[in-house]
């Protein structure tokens, strides 16, 4: 990272603890802060080319990108995630734009140390001394949903003890309310579309993020499937100091993912995390019927001893083999790439009905987009931009809102497009057309 980057994070940073006041969480509220941090945004961009005196050409207005990426710390909730996935997928952005926003996959406004010993007490009224007692007051990280701080149990075990926002699944579910309107609009336009079921998928996704006991359950899950990996760690749950609202997990200290990238690390351990992550995200679909919803850089940590631990695990969603069965069908169908086999995958996933007309090179391009890279037989890097682009993606918008894409997939693309984006980053070198062929074939 350049110096200059590290410089405007390091200055977001300290505005975003700087920053004070309460979440917001009516509907109008959030859609009104929301509208203003994208035109601070948008205001950052378009003045580049107008320095001020002294200056160089070109540049963005760094103040308004430190008040947008305020805003939507401040926002939380869904606002600050669509933050953190634009700072890492595969999308044309301006770098400024992408640098400043990365600073949001691992911090926001905090909220008060008082304010997370209430929230502990409350929650392990028997418990609550004996974490508090070994906790550092100054956070660790502040995410979209809750806020992390190191701690120490009384056995000297280092944990992460997250703690939830107050109110914070009243700002979500107000977030849904202000996307209904446009949700029945475009049901209405495009009556073919299932734009209800994308969205109740994503609303399901988010609030079970803000229950805690379903990131434990989760994560004990995927601790279980990867106990002895040679290169992923799932860290511990300590089951005694978690509740709804608090989530204590075992500490890992290490390098992030861009320190990782700056250490120049050799080919052969891009490859192996690269090759790791992918079969963390696709073979544990494939094999398990468990996803992880979330690939952003900020969960990941890479230990001394070669390991990478991948954190969160509140965006999880779990299969029923029905729906595997479909998808791997899709995905063998899209491999021999014939017109029977899509036709036949894309209605058993109810995408297209039997008897109605529908546009097929536009259903094929959007599936073959899903699976994109994968489907070379070759090892290979993933090339920057190598995936379809959203840009590409909107301009058959209007044929897509005619298929009837399961909810399902709402976060199937939200891997596959991230997921591409960080091996892109990495320069990880594998036959993914193998790896993801012998993981449908297990499954």
């Amino acid at each position: 990272m350049l110096d200059a980057d590290k410089r405007l994070q390091d200055l977001i940073r300290r505005r975003l603890l700087d920053t004070a006041g309460s979440l917001p969480t009516s509907t109008l509220g959030r859609l009104g802060r929301t509208a203003m941090a994208a035109m601070r945004g948008g205001r950052a961009m378009l003045s580049r080319g107008s320095p001020s005196p002294g200056e160089g050409a070109d540049l963005p207005d760094v103040e308004a990108l430190v008040a947008m990426v305020a805003s939507l710390g401040q926002l939380k909730g869904i606002a600050m995630k669509a933050g953190q996935i634009l700072s890492y997928i595969d999308v044309d952005l301006p770098p400024e734009l992408r640098t400043a926003l990365a600073v949001l996959q691992t911090h926001s406004p905090p909220m008060p140390f008082a304010d997370i010993v209430d929230i502990v007490r409350a929650e392990l009224p028997d418990r609550a001394d004996t974490l508090l007692e070994g906790m550092e007051p100054v956070p660790a990280a502040a995410a979209s949903i809750g806020q992390v701080h190191r701690a120490r149990l009384p056995d000297g075990t280092r944990v992460a003890v997250k703690v939830r926002y107050p109110d914070i699944d009243k700002a979500i579910a107000s977030d849904f309310r202000g996307a209904a309107f446009g949700t029945r609009m475009a049901t209405m336009l495009f009556p073919g579309a299932r734009t209800e079921a994308l969205v109740a998928e994503a609303r399901e996704r988010f609030l079970s993020e803000c229950d805690y006991r379903h990131e434990a359950d989760a994560q004990e899950r995927f601790h279980g499937l990867y106990r002895a990996h040679p290169t992923v760690t799932v860290p511990d749950v300590h089951r005694d100091f978690c509740s709804t609202r608090v989530l204590t997990t075992t500490w890992m200290d290490g390098a992030t993912f861009e320190q990782f990238l700056e250490s120049a690390p050799a080919q052969e351990d891009r490859d192996r995390v690269g090759q790791s992550l992918f079969e963390f995200y696709v073979g544990t679909l494939f094999r398990s019927g468990l996803y992880n919803c979330d690939p952003h850089p900020g969960n990941y940590v890479f230990l001394p001893d070669g390991h990478l631990a991948v954190l969160d695990y509140g965006c999880t969603r779990e299969f029923d083999p029905a729906f595997l069965a479909r998808l791997t069908g899709l995905t063998r169908a899209v491999h021999a790439d014939t017109r029977d086999a899509l036709h036949r995958a894309f209605l058993d996933l109810g995408m297209v009905r039997e008897g109605r007309r529908y546009d097929f090179d536009t259903a094929r391009s959007l599936v073959r987009s899903f699976y994109g890279p994968m489907l070379r037989d070759e090892v290979q890097a993933i090339a920057p931009g190598e995936v379809m682009s959203v840009r590409d993606i909107a301009r058959g918008k209007l044929e897509l809102m005619k298929l009837s894409l399961p909810g399902e997939f709402l976060f199937l693309f939200r891997i596959r497009f991230g997921l591409m984006s960080i091996l892109s980053r990495l320069g990880a070198r594998a036959n993914w057309y193998r790896l993801e062929r012998s993981f449908a074939t297990s499954g």
